[in-house]
């Protein structure tokens, strides 16, 4: 930064200290901040029984004063045919027509597929339950009986949803793989259950015909169209299979409807039965695989009625939603509990839901054609589920745009940041700073998102104050698993504390349990400590065909079923749980001390050269290493910033002078994140290789895959610690 640049930077902060000094009066007497921090410290949780430091943990809050049609609900089918009741003519859900695709060739020689998009398309609660009468019908004619298991193997999309509520109301068992699983997990999943109909996309089903001798029971495919029309020779590559698209299953079933000549008017008393099958709370709603950290994903077995619970337990935050008729952008995989959960509630809750996918949400995003606009441009959503790996992007991007326009806007940006973070937590909003300054950088998501729910992984303090501070929005952080049905704990929206995953949800029991070996104990001081165990009707049925797996980890206890999560907690003083550690992801150096892996690699993904990161420990040795996936953006401008140009990824990971920037770079956000030096690698490996689930070195939900990663790298670590033998303690 020019010394012009930094005097006017000085006087533009001496300024604005000279306002906070003359306005604080006046904002304190408006705003009345120790309000705020009343509603953030009040206790949130209480323990059952209070002198046991072994007793579960429960909600605190008070029970909702208005009544909803949720609390009677016993099943998945009766939410939407309550619904439907009770919303009749608003608008549902909805999604953009695609009306062609183009290839464009990208700066770095990639290819990148842009689609061609219209408006988004509305569906009334009507119409929709009208489509999945005839879809449902149209499965029955296909073969679909009540019990039957049903792999649905697609991206998230609006007929997703309704292919799920179809089977649902025959009363089948959905099975859920997601899109980006490996060959491995797809074969897997699919002759686990035994499965005769698999529903996907037209881009996935070159993959299918590519198995089809590995899934050798497979008999009916049924696919969603695609971008691009359907391959008309497709059917022809499958040889014992029959291949139907999803229009034809849909009009056989308004055809068989018609035939009835069962009227809308009829069919709303005359269908009712079929709407609401002879199914039981207890029932396999369900199979959900995992997406398989450690290994092959398991499949996670969910009521109805641990779903019906989970959409009980959300409606917490319903208080957050009132006022508006709000707005739901539905992007995460619906082989995710959380997005799936998420979509019953806002179903129920009246919410519009819009569907959009991670390749269209910006205009900035990889699948929006140069000139048109992103989907939450056009949908305008108030609310977004996501997950961290979703904000740390959003908010690199962010960065990395500012710091393009020089330094001096990037050190006000930055000051305008840490200003209005220093004030929040204090319990004060900053109006001017949202009007002038947050309600633009908004309008990248459409200018009306007021709420964030973000699970599925830890998600750093950094990140989580920037996203709420720049975007004027409430950021909650959720904790729960695919085997608690994504129910455990949230955050409330006065919640100022960035560093927690919120106090137990409504008849969600939490518990800690002693970890002798972590050093981790409910008698510890000044907060208790242990293993989180959850209790409850979340609690999910166990893993399909796995009885050894599932003894290991659900237990029936008290006269309750718990799950062992191997999460480790700490109970803060108002009833909030902070995960500090997983057991798995414990590491003891050399010198005796354990280091969570997970809680370096959460913190390091905060800084702009890392897009994922795993961090390996070897118990022979005194210090950590890393391996690195940069992220492409700020490597090219590094190393343009050095006078390398026209250099591909593999040469600038493998760069001397580039590697020891990125790791002075690392190591200093490592120190100003606050972790300890035992806890920050000493040495980093820049890895070219895209980190995909089709490689195996993460997960379909992105996850690390961290034994996987150690054998692709195995050469890489030996080389970090100076051994020439194989390094364990991964």
């Amino acid at each position: 930064m020019s010394f012009a640049s930094t005097i006017s930077l000085s006087v533009i902060k001496s300024l604005v200290c000279a306002y906070d000094v003359i306005t604080l009066p006046a904002y304190l007497l408006v705003q009345q901040p120790w309000k705020a921090r009343r509603l953030s410290d009040r206790p949130r949780a209480k323990k059952l029984k209070p002198n046991d430091p072994n007793s579960p943990w429960v909600s605190n809050e008070l029970e909702p004063t208005e009544p909803h049609f949720i609390q009677d609900c016993k099943t998945l089918p009766e939410i939407l045919f309550r619904a439907v009741q009770e919303y009749q003519g608003q608008n549902c859900m909805g999604f953009r027509e695609c009306f062609g695709v183009e290839d464009e060739l990208q700066p770095d020689g990639k290819r990148f597929k842009k689609l061609i998009l219209g408006d988004f398309k509305h569906y009334t609660y009507e119409q929709v339950q009208e489509r999945i009468d005839a879809i449902r019908e149209g499965l029955i004619a296909a073969g679909i009986k009540p019990g039957s298991l049903v792999v649905i193997f697609s991206e998230t999309r609006m007929e997703w949803h309704l292919v799920a509520q179809a089977l649902f109301q025959i009363g089948a068992i959905i099975v859920t793989l997601y899109a980006t699983l490996g060959d491995e997990g797809v074969v897997h999943g699919i002759n686990e259950c035994e499965t005769t109909h698999v529903i996907t996309s037209a881009d996935l089903v070159p993959k299918l015909h590519r198995l089809q001798h590995k899934i050798s029971l497979v008999k009916c495919i049924i696919h969603f169209d695609g971008p691009k029309p359907s391959d008309s020779n497709l059917g022809t590559k499958l040889e014992s299979i029959k291949l139907t698209s999803f229009k034809e299953i849909e009009a056989i079933g308004e055809k068989a409807i018609k035939s009835s000549s069962l009227t809308r008017k009829k069919s709303s008393h005359t269908m009712t039965k079929k709407r609401l099958p002879n199914v039981n709370p207890d029932d396999t709603a369900i199979i959900m695989y995992t997406s398989g950290s450690t290994g092959i994903p398991k499949g996670v077995m969910i009521t109805h009625k641990n779903l019906i619970q989970s959409v009980k337990s959300f409606f917490s935050i319903a208080s957050a939603l009132k006022g508006q008729r709000h707005t739901y952008m539905s992007y995460l995989p619906l082989a995710h509990v959380l997005a799936l959960v998420a979509e019953f509630f806002f179903l129920a809750h009246g919410t519009f839901i819009g569907y959009s996918s991670p390749h269209t949400i910006s205009d900035e995003s990889t699948g929006i054609k140069r000139g048109q606009r992103g989907d939450a441009v056009i949908l305008k959503p108030s609310v977004i589920a996501s997950v961290p790996l979703v904000l740390d992007r959003i908010r690199k991007g962010i960065v990395q745009k500012i710091e393009s326009k020089g330094p001096f806007l990037a050190g006000l940006f930055n000051f305008i940041v840490d200003y209005k973070k220093f004030w929040t937590r204090k319990g004060f909003t900053t109006p001017l700073i949202n009007f002038l300054i947050c309600r633009k950088v908004n309008q990248m998501l459409g200018g009306c998102v007021k709420l964030i729910a973000c699970g599925g992984a830890p998600l750093s303090p950094e990140t989580h104050e920037f996203i709420q501070a720049i975007l004027n929005v409430n950021v909650v952080q959720g904790y729960g698993l695919t085997e608690t049905t994504a129910s455990a704990t949230l955050m409330d929206v006065h919640d100022l504390d960035s560093c927690v995953a919120g106090a137990p949800l409504k008849d969600v029991f939490i518990r800690l349990v002693d970890w002798e070996e972590g050093n981790y104990r409910v008698t510890d001081q000044p907060l208790p400590r242990g293993e989180v165990v959850i209790g409850g009707d979340c609690i999910t049925a166990g893993y399909f065909r796995k009885p050894e797996q599932t003894a290991e980890c659900y237990r029936n206890e008290d006269g309750r079923r718990w799950f062992y999560t191997g999460d480790i907690g700490e109970m803060q003083a108002n009833g909030n749980l902070k995960i500090i550690d997983r057991k798995k992801d414990l590491v003891k150096l050399h010198h005796g001390e354990y280091v969570s892996l997970t809680k370096v690699e959460t913190e390091l993904k905060g800084c702009e050269f890392v897009d994922n990161i795993c961090v390996y420990g070897d118990s022979f040795k005194s210090h950590l290493v890393a391996l690195v996936a940069p992220n492409p953006k700020a490597l090219k401008k590094l190393a343009e910033s050095l006078g390398k140009r026209s250099v591909n990824m593999k040469e600038l990971c493998d760069d001397k002078i580039i590697n020891k920037k990125v790791t002075e770079a690392i190591i200093e956000y490592a120190k100003s994140a606050g972790l300890q030096k035992t806890e920050i690698p000493t040495k980093y490996k820049l890895c070219h290789e895209e980190w995909l689930p089709d490689v195996g070195l993460v997960t379909a939900a992105m996850k690390i895959r961290r034994k996987n990663i150690q054998i692709f790298y195995q050469k890489d670590i030996n080389n970090l610690y100076g051994v020439g033998n194989d390094a364990s303690g991964l």
